[in-house]
């Protein structure tokens, strides 16, 4: 289910309840047919009107962007629920396991993120004002280090790399599909000491910023 846009207005139920079968529409059309989708194929699939999804969404990349809001609302909720598990690692690792299960429910974002990383970047700089979550991240990243859990050379940068790879897994059909199996992989390595240091430092996610609250360097 479509979580609540980041905004401050208020909305009725029914209204609310139409903007989520429009967002869950978008996101089977967007995965299946990319972004050449119709508004048309999409009213059709949610079982409303094509002036229906004009009033929540004026343009497609309005309908676009509340699809990247929504899918950062989400990773900011998976966050959320990490810092309540007691233990570091684990708490990093779930979130980890948690954020890429969800990117796979929004393979829709795959070719946004690959033609539009602006929108995407926007999209998590919103949740970080509005909702907090690059600083949950970075608690989360502080947490393990410290408790001796995730190495010291990992930065919040390394968050979307790892996302970036995992979701190019999980769109390709055939051989080397076992993304989950991956995912392990990954988090293996990232386990704390490390048997050799990384060869370089992230570019920053975003073009023109770097994420906020980044994790101090090690040394």
């Amino acid at each position: 289910m479509a979580s609540p846009p980041l905004t401050e207005r208020p909305m009725r139920a029914d209204a609310r309840r139409n903007r989520e079968r429009v967002l869950d529409a978008a996101l089977h059309c967007f995965a299946s047919d990319g972004l050449e989708a119709q508004i048309d194929d999409i009213a059709s699939r949610a079982k409303v009107g094509v002036g229906t999804v004009y009033r929540h969404f004026p343009t497609k990349d309005a309908l676009i962007e509340a699809i990247a809001d929504d899918y950062f609302a989400r990773q900011t909720e998976a966050a959320g629920a990490a810092l309540e598990v007691e233990d570091p690692w684990k708490a990093f690792s779930g979130y980890v396991r948690r954020a890429s299960d969800i990117l796979g429910e929004y393979r829709a974002l795959t070719q946004v993120l690959s033609d539009r990383p602006e929108v995407m970047g926007a999209a998590a700089f919103r949740a970080a004002e509005k909702l907090g979550f690059f600083d949950i991240l970075t608690t989360l990243i502080d947490r393990a280090k410290e408790a001796g859990g995730l190495r010291e050379d990992f930065r919040i940068e390394d968050i979307p790399l790892i996302m970036c790879s995992l979701g190019s897994l999980q769109t390709r059909k055939g051989e080397y599909t076992s993304w989950r199996r991956m995912r392990e992989i990954v988090l293996d390595g990232l386990r704390a000491p490390g048997f050799g240091a990384l060869p370089d430092e992230p570019v920053p996610a975003f073009r023109g910023k770097r994420l906020s609250g980044t994790p101090r360097r090690a040394g």
